[in-house]
Order: structure tokens, then C-alpha cells, then sequence
């Protein structure tokens, strides 16, 4: 396995989102969701990017975090193993898809979620709609959004020319690598379409770690400081040096931020001050 324009980093030993050795499949709506599981302990939910995101592209952290946790590490819909369906996409759908993974796995307490860009996104809808399932939520990559923010298309053809043995490797694992730009170009219309603001946050009670890189075009730092004031419970990180991949381009520090939040006793994480514009108090 090897995450998008990798290049000569190693990434992990193990292939995530192809392990089929500890994978399995569950029907959410019109379609079939991987998932795969490692590790014992407080269960978190691994939810990752989109795109040409897999699960593979959090491998270093996954490592580190499975030693201590149990990982639910999910290939969400129309990515690596798991089915497009033929429903239009929406974020509740995307919700749906990964509570019936849980339901599957009998995991009906509050559970941790780590979810980079669309899959953070994911995790703050699951948390918006169903409060009790989620005990907090580490997002990465993940503010504020407006429509028309995301435009133009994914197209593949040209996209594969950059990193032709992830295509490879993608297309043998797909379920219908033939719809995989049908997929891509339904996908930029829902990310067009989307405005994510006070009425998503305002229903998030539990806490949230944000974790932006300073150089992020995607997700760019103003907006998810926007996020953080919206948030009832949150906490920032701003990484320094860092693009929308925080977490492969200055691991450390997001490794320690992520590390520190995820393994906090529940009842330590309380809210960080909001202090207004130039205020003195």
C-alpha cells in the first residue's frame, strides 16, 4: 500500500484499508462499507480523508495508536473496498455509514473519533446528530466552510500521472474501479455545495481537538480558529511548517497533540477559554 504522492517516505508496514486479514464488510444503505480493526482498548474510530484519501495516509499514527487503543479504521464510501451505491452523497449519509460499522462491532457507548478533512467533517456531523454516540473527536484539517470554496474537478487521468503505482494499487482493491471518476466528479459537486458553520458546530457538545497546518489551502487556519469559537468544548493546534497533511508533514507535533487529547481522562477536558478580539478580561 502507499498513500497519495508518497514518495520516498516508508509510511507503515501494515497496508491499511487492505488488510484483509483483520477486515471485514458491513451494508450501510445501497452500499458496502470496509472496515478493519487492530488493537485492544477505548475503542476510536479512524475516519480519513477524501478524495484520493485511504487509510493508509494515517499509518504512522495508526501505529502508534494501536498499541494503547482499539481502532476501528474505516474505507468510507466510494474509497478503497468499500461500494459508491448509487444514493446522492450528503454528510448524514457519510454518519450513517460509519454508526453501522459501530453497530456491527456492538459499540454503542460514547466513542472517540480521529478524522482528517472530509472525514473530520464526518465526525462533526455524527456528533451533531447523534450526540450520545460520540465521546470526542480529533479533527484534523477542518474549519468553517463556505460553498464554492471546493470547485473544478478531480480528474484522474491526469492525476494518476503523478503517482501511477497508488492507481495501481487503488484499482486492484476497488469493488468498481470503472465508476471511480463518476465517484471523484459527484463528489466535487457535493464538496461545491457545502456550507458548514455555527449551525453544525453549535450542536457539538463534546470535546474537540482541532489540529491545522499553518500552510493548510484546504482548510486554511482562519477558518478553523472559526470553528474553535463556535465549539462549546474545544482546543487548537496550529502545526507549524505544515500543509493540509499535518500529520505526515510535521508528525511530532501532531502526534503529541493527538496523543495527549485522546488519552486525557474525559473529565479533564474542559473547555479552552474564548477570548474575544482584544479583550482585557
Amino acid at each position: 500500500m502507499r498513500y497519495f504522492t508518497q514518495g520516498n517516505n516508508l509510511g507503515s508496514s501494515t497496508p491499511y484499508g487492505d488488510n484483509l486479514s483483520v477486515g471485514n464488510y458491513v451494508t450501510a444503505g445501497d452500499a458496502k462499507i470496509y472496515y478493519e480493526v487492530y488493537g485492544t482498548g477505548e475503542p476510536i474510530l479512524i475516519l480519513h480523508g477524501g478524495g484520493v484519501g485511504s487509510p493508509y495516509e494515517l499509518g504512522k499514527i495508526l501505529d502508534e495508536l494501536k498499541t494503547s487503543h482499539k481502532l476501528i479504521v474505516v474505507s468510507t464510501r466510494g474509497h478503497g473496498r468499500s461500494e459508491i451505491g448509487h444514493s446522492p452523497l450528503t454528510y448524514e449519509q457519510k454518519a450513517d455509514d460509519a454508526l453501522a460499522v459501530l453497530d456491527a462491532l456492538k459499540i454503542s457507548n460514547p466513542i472517540q473519533i480521529l478524522g482528517f478533512s472530509d472525514g473530520a467533517y464526518t465526525a462533526y456531523e455524527i456528533a451533531a446528530l447523534y450526540p450520545a454516540r460520540v465521546e470526542r473527536i480529533t479533527a484534523i484539517g477542518a474549519g468553517t466552510l463556505q460553498a464554492g470554496f471546493f470547485y473544478g474537478e478531480i480528474n484522474l487521468a491526469e492525476l494518476e500521472k503523478l503517482d501511477k503505482k497508488f492507481f495501481d494499487a487503488q484499482k486492484k482493491i476497488r469493488p468498481e474501479p470503472e465508476r471511480w471518476q463518476e465517484f471523484c466528479d459527484a463528489y466535487m459537486k457535493f464538496w461545491s455545495e457545502q456550507n458548514i458553520g455555527a449551525e453544525t458546530f453549535g450542536r457539538i457538545k463534546c470535546p474537540v481537538l482541532l489540529i491545522v497546518g499553518d500552510e493548510d489551502d484546504h482548510a486554511p487556519v482562519v477558518t478553523v480558529l472559526e470553528a474553535h469559537q463556535m465549539l462549546a468544548n474545544s482546543r487548537l493546534c496550529v502545526v507549524p511548517k505544515a500543509w493540509h497533511t499535518a500529520f505526515l508533514d510535521n508528525y511530532d507535533v501532531t502526534a503529541a497533540a493527538i496523543r495527549q487529547f485522546v488519552n486525557a481522562p474525559i473529565e479533564t477536558l474542559t473547555p479552552s477559554k474564548k477570548v474575544a478580539y482584544n479583550s482585557k478580561s
